[in-house]
């Protein structure tokens, strides 16, 4: 096990740094950690690079997807620029990181310092740093709260993209950003306030606005969504708002899961930035939009959708959404989020009894490549490549050694540069020949680890959800198995079903596994 890692994450100061002109972070640490490899003589494999800067591992796939790899034991050591990179989360993330860590024998390589988990004096060390990082994140983010509120209740706006009908702009000879109207957008913000008020509701304006050719800014046509929160939006009366929505973290079945709730002591002051409405309309609007009847809300919020968070539109992309049993339509049915696309609805039922069938039949193909492939892979066959692999390298280290020992037959005099320049080339060609015949052994070594996972850990497990799915009866479980084997499911209809036929399956879904890396 020679292969090694590289594990590469932005900081909140690295994005701090960028903003200033420092270069993108990413970019420089890999190179930094290149040079370090050459030096060590280590050839990184595989690559990791955190996008999202998270506290926690649930929030950073890519952490995810390392610690998976530790733990099969694939690399003898993972390279990163400082331990707090890889955690900064609470003591239990801490401690599932050095766990894997110590229990796979993996080396933790940074430009200061190599941490061996097999020296007690290097893992009490990789302990402490963990908990100073996590130490150093809290006081970091107490700062910078205090400093976004601050600057709230002086009136500046500190959100990263500027609401719908103004421009984030840079306070003139002073510190933080403002909002300055947008000529385009603030005229829509207007028009929206002024059809409420004059009866229109929430979904008339969202299709006038559509028919008007008017786009919003991330999406091609307008919600019922963007225009309430448009309408309850203080900010168009010239008030800045922070905070108005918290994160509370709860545990939920043995996991942490958050909530965005009401938070009751947000800023809200007279902003920098010159309102669009005046209070007095804004305050018409909102006694309106009170006095609309809202339905009650369902006591049983259980997630009733089986394919929820998998299943996409074919035409247009958009999420195929569960609409509920009612007077038309006895059974659930699956349609398309996008109330502009042509795709036709089916009955839920029909569409997950294909899925199920699609991944059986799939499942039994894939059973019958692993198995033409590799009929005789076993932990034997494994470890004999493997030792092959090293015996290789120990061949290829004794002709380097060679090579290095011509260069001291030159110097010395022994050898006359003509011999040297023919014994360099044939040696300069085994080395050649020599990486050349382990990279073939160590992708045919890789062909037998994913032969070998497959059959003995990714068959069994579609096997086993595929039988737990057929008996279970609860939705959110069913989605669970489904998105543990299922990566996304496109779903595509251009007929709609007749009286004679109301539960013909023609509709025609691509599933794509989650196939082992």
């Amino acid at each position: 096990m020679n292969q090694y890692a590289m594990y590469l994450r932005k900081s909140r100061a690295d994005l701090d740094a960028e903003a200033h002109g420092e270069g993108e972070t990413l970019a420089r640490h890999k190179n930094a950690l290149l040079e370090l490899a050459q030096k060590m003589n280590i050839t990184v494999s595989d690559i990791y690079e955190e996008v999202v800067s998270g506290d926690s591992i649930e929030g950073r796939p890519q952490i995810k997807n390392l610690l998976g790899e530790i733990e099969k034991r694939t690399y003898a050591g993972v390279l990163c620029m400082d331990i707090d990179r890889l955690a900064r989360g609470d003591t239990i993330d801490q401690g599932i990181i050095a766990r894997a860590f110590r229990l796979s024998n993996t080396k933790i390589i940074t430009p200061k310092k190599t941490y061996d988990p097999n020296s007690e004096f290097d893992e009490e060390y990789f302990e402490f740093e963990l908990f100073m990082a996590r130490r150093e994140f809290k006081i970091i983010g107490r700062r910078i709260q205090r400093g976004r509120i601050a600057s709230a209740k002086e009136g500046r706006f500190i959100g990263s993209t500027a609401p719908y009908g103004y421009n984030k702009v840079k306070i003139p000879k002073d510190k933080g950003y403002t909002l300055e109207p947008d000529p385009d957008e603030s005229k829509v913000v207007q028009l929206i306030f002024e059809m409420y008020l004059a009866g229109d509701g929430k979904y008339v304006i969202a299709r006038k606005l559509d028919a008007l050719g008017i786009k919003p800014r991330r999406n091609e046509h307008w919600s019922v969504a963007t225009v309430i929160n448009i309408l309850k939006n203080p900010v168009y009366i010239g008030k800045t708002r922070w905070g108005y929505r918290k994160y509370v973290k709860e545990l939920s079945d043995g996991n942490l899961v958050q909530h965005r709730v009401k938070n009751d002591e947000c800023v809200y002051v007279d902003g920098l930035h010159p309102p669009l409405i005046s209070e007095a309309d804004f305050n018409k609007v909102e006694e309106l939009l009170s006095r609309k009847v809202t339905p009650p809300k369902k006591s049983d919020l259980s997630l009733k959708n089986p394919l929820s968070g998998l299943i996409y539109c074919g035409k247009c992309g958009s999420a195929m959404t569960r609409l509920g049993e009612n007077s038309r339509c006895r059974s659930a049915t699956l349609k398309c989020s996008n109330r502009y696309c042509e795709t036709v609805a089916s009955k839920l039922h029909l569409v997950e009894n294909a899925v199920i069938d699609g991944l059986e039949n799939w499942l039994n193909e894939y059973r019958i490549r692993v198995e033409e492939n590799a009929p005789l892979v076993n932990e034997s066959t494994m470890d004999i490549t493997a030792k092959k692999i090293s015996d290789l390298k120990s061949e290829k280290e004794v002709i380097e050694k060679q090579l290095e020992n011509t260069f001291d037959l030159l110097e010395q005099g022994i050898y006359t540069p003509e011999i040297f320049r023919e014994r360099s080339e044939i040696l300069k060609g085994k080395i050649s020949a020599a990486e050349d015949k382990i990279a073939r052994v160590e992708q045919e070594l890789k062909s037998y680890r994913d032969s070998f996972n497959a059959r003995n850990e990714f068959i069994p497990r579609v096997e086993n959800v595929i039988l737990i799915y057929r008996t279970s009866s609860d939705a959110a479980e069913k989605n669970r198995l489904l998105k543990s084997v299922i990566k996304r499911v496109t779903y595509t209809k251009t007929e709609r079903n007749t009286r004679r036929n109301p539960d013909e399956a023609n509709f025609t879904i691509f599933t794509e596994p989650l196939l082992p890396k």
